[in-house]
């Protein structure tokens, strides 16, 4: 059975130690702050210039105010803090984030990274993707395998507009984990680390279209 977003949301979390500071991209990676608990020492930073953000409010905590770069609203923990966006990015600049989860359109076997527009739709621009894609120790990919079409989102060679190249260390989709790792041709390739429950390797394999080391 493939995982949910908030499966995929929840596979994303375990990976994250305390003591970082981690920043969560729009769609499924607003998620993790859900599978964060209070004990976790993760800190999490949104590049409207937030650092310590919590999980989404209850109905009855709700402050406007308090959002993050989605537009979504937030909770802030205890000992939180907010600034103005060009520190934000200082800070991400600066590689002050240890792991940047980020959505995506399209990953390369290189790692190269696609999540901010399709040509011939509306976009609003690439935001602060390209910077959190170059500027983070770490970057996560989260993903569902395939696009509605049933094509593969994992490639050899990314068809839509690029964010940044070579920048995804590890990608979590529905069907699994892979990691985008040095092969020994002296390339980059997707090594698979975990399928998701009932999903076999073979599955893995041919829903993407690239190689895949089992």
């Amino acid at each position: 059975m493939p995982w949910t977003r908030d499966q995929i949301a929840a596979r994303a979390a375990s990976e994250l130690s305390a003591g970082q500071v981690v920043n969560l991209g729009i769609g499924i990676p607003t998620l993790v702050s859900n599978h964060l608990g209070g004990q976790s020492g993760v800190t999490l930073h949104s590049e409207n210039g937030l650092l310590g953000m919590g999980p989404f409010p209850y109905e009855d905590e709700v402050d406007a105010q308090v959002i993050n770069a989605g537009k979504q609203t937030v909770t802030v923990l205890p000992g939180g803090s907010t600034f103005d966006s060009a520190l934000s990015f200082a800070m991400i600049r600066g590689g002050h984030v240890d792991v940047a989860i980020l959505g995506a359109m399209e990953v390369s076997q290189d790692g190269d990274l696609a999540n901010w527009m399709i040509p011939g739709k509306k976009v609003a621009g690439i935001g602060g993707a390209m910077d959190l894609a170059t500027g983070a120790r770490r970057v996560i990919a989260l993903m569902t395998h395939k696009n509605r079409k049933g094509r593969s989102k994992l490639k050899k060679v990314c068809d839509l507009p690029l964010t940044s190249l070579g920048c995804v260390d590890l990608v979590i989709t529905d069907l699994a984990v892979l990691a985008v790792e040095s092969t020994k041709s002296g390339g980059r390739g997707f090594v698979l680390i975990e399928c998701a429950p009932g999903v076999r390797p073979q599955d893995v394999v041919e829903a993407t279209a690239a190689p895949v080391a089992v």
